[in-house]
């Protein structure tokens, strides 16, 4: 089979078919649909207690964040390029619009939160491109909450695929960013890091989560950062 673009793909997994990531770091490993696909756990719920008024979740997937803002009664919006994640999305009671990030958006200018859970800072390949055109959907001085991976994990762009029953996607870009580097990039793109912090680990009395992709995802080890516009 030809390979398709990787909305597809990521249909075809949210759609429960197997898929694996390939070519990231010269090796291959499983997607964690099922990580994304669950509800939200207390390391989600921590990060989200980070985020405060209208809140955008970018790269929402199947929503188990939006939903858990919609929960919270925090004004929210997911936004996904695949229509499967968007309706997954309205399914648990969240909004969704099935969107490109760089595309126009609904509320320029009016959030207060941009969420990018999940290792979302990674969208497009180039975090700080990805900041640039947040600072455009926030109101001034609005914050970003991201996800990012632990210390000593290298930061940098990446190509990834998929690869699935369906014949899998073509390359995308995408980009690693770990804790050590955020500060720069942050400073870089207009940003002050006000929060820098693990996640709380599950208890052992809970059921542990699967291992994670580290190049798409941050792993059991999760950090969050939280940026806030630097205004003059």
């Amino acid at each position: 089979m030809t390979a398709a673009v990787a909305e597809s793909a990521f249909g075809h997994a949210f759609a429960s078919e197997r898929c694996r990531v390939v070519n990231v770091d010269g090796r291959a490993s499983r997607l964690p649909v099922e990580d994304w696909t669950r509800t939200a756990d207390a390391a989600d719920l921590a990060l989200l207690s980070y985020c405060a008024g209208p809140t955008i979740d970018l790269g929402c997937g199947p929503g188990r964040m939006t939903a858990a803002l919609t929960a919270r009664g925090l004004p929210s919006l997911g936004v996904d390029v695949v229509p499967e994640a968007v309706a997954e999305t309205a399914a648990r009671g969240g909004r969704a619009v099935c969107r490109d990030v760089f595309e126009p958006l609904p509320g320029e200018g009016w959030w207060a939160t941009a969420l990018l859970a999940d290792g979302n800072l990674g969208i497009g390949g180039d975090p700080l491109a990805l900041l640039a055109r947040l600072r455009r959907l926030l109101v001034p001085g609005g914050r970003v909450v991201a996800e990012v991976h632990p210390p000593g994990t290298p930061s940098g762009p990446l190509l990834a695929e998929l690869v699935c029953d369906c014949g899998g996607s073509s390359q995308f870009p995408w980009a690693t960013v770990g804790a050590d580097a955020i500060r720069s990039i942050a400073t870089e793109a207009g940003f002050a890091v006000t929060r820098l912090a693990p996640l709380p680990q599950l208890r052992p009395t809970e059921p542990r989560p699967p291992s994670r992709v580290r190049a798409l995802t941050p792993g059991r080890d999760r950090w969050v950062a939280v940026l806030v516009e630097e205004t003059s």
